[in-house]
């Protein structure tokens, strides 16, 4: 069994909390009280004062009124799984038609579920991430975010200089205006051209539609990024594999800061509602982030 799979589930040190936040969640007081404490002297970190928004960790000794304080610093990663699909399997637990179903390839949990960040359609594969927290889920998936996603395109024919201007500053969909953050030519021969785009949305069969919209038909259709996690040319179609401890820890502070949704942001932001990415799809097409398709 490979380190990272026997050390997955090992509780680790994680986002180092403010002094003050961590003496009131230990119920030394009120974040207020200690705030004030933190102010007057009564506190210091390593025999030095403490400062108001310092943030402490497990090797620090922190002392309140000069007795040394225990604080837990204690908390579990989620899991980050990377999984290379192949066409011919539905991001779903349920589908009326019976086709192979992603999840049946992934590792059982002993408690929770996978969600999956982002979604791919049947007919396209690549790069597709799974995460046990749902937070996190919505952190790299949401648009409030701007997560890019790439992916590596090929279509029939050739996109003209007009056509790949008209991707870059935006074509009209039927949902609304959609454009490519970066779209390069990348190969080809023949009636086979092949194209590496960037979007920091999800729109239902988003790529695709957008090719559509100037001509062109999408042939095949392969993430190979999401956001800082790349598609290892090592992972074969089919395998999935965790994320190292420190690949996660990198992860999270990559990613933007958690915020709350606004009026505006959650009202038609995605079809079936804000928490649609914590929901397993019921068939392809039906929930949102399937750009890729």
């Amino acid at each position: 069994m490979p380190a990272h799979a026997r050390r997955r589930n090992e509780a680790v040190f994680i986002d180092p909390p403010k002094l003050h936040k961590a003496l009131a969640d230990a119920g030394f007081g009120s974040r207020r009280e200690i705030e004030e404490w933190i102010v007057a002297g009564r506190v210091s970190v390593n025999g030095l004062p403490a400062h108001v928004g310092q943030r402490v960790g497990p090797e620090d000794k922190i002392r309140l009124n000069g007795k040394l304080v225990q604080l837990k610093f204690l908390l579990r990663l989620p899991r980050v799984l990377v999984y290379h699909k192949p066409e011919g399997e539905i991001v779903s637990k349920d589908d009326p038609d019976g086709r192979p179903s992603v999840f049946a390839k992934l590792p059982r949990l002993k408690s929770g579920r996978w969600v999956s960040i982002g979604r791919l359609d049947f007919n396209s594969c690549g790069l597709l991430l799974f995460t046990n927290d749902g937070g996190l889920a919505n952190r790299m998936m949401h648009p409030r975010y701007e997560i890019e996603r790439e992916y590596a395109v090929r279509v029939l024919g050739e996109a003209t200089p007009e056509m790949l201007e008209r991707l870059r500053s935006g074509v009209q969909l039927e949902d609304g205006l959609a454009s490519f953050g970066l779209i390069a030519e990348a190969g080809g021969e023949g009636s086979n051209r092949w194209y590496r785009v960037v979007l920091t949305e999800g729109r239902n069969r988003e790529v695709r539609r957008m090719f559509e919209a100037v001509g062109l038909m999408v042939s095949r259709l392969m993430r190979v990024r999401y956001g800082p996690v790349h598609l290892s040319p090592r992972l074969k179609r089919g395998q999935c594999l965790d994320l190292e401890q420190g690949e996660v820890q990198e992860l999270l502070k990559l990613l933007p800061p958690e915020r709350k949704t606004t009026p505006s942001e959650a009202e038609g932001a995605y079809p079936g509602g804000d928490d649609g990415f914590e929901q397993d799809v019921a068939a392809d097409g039906d929930q949102f982030d399937l750009a890729e398709k």
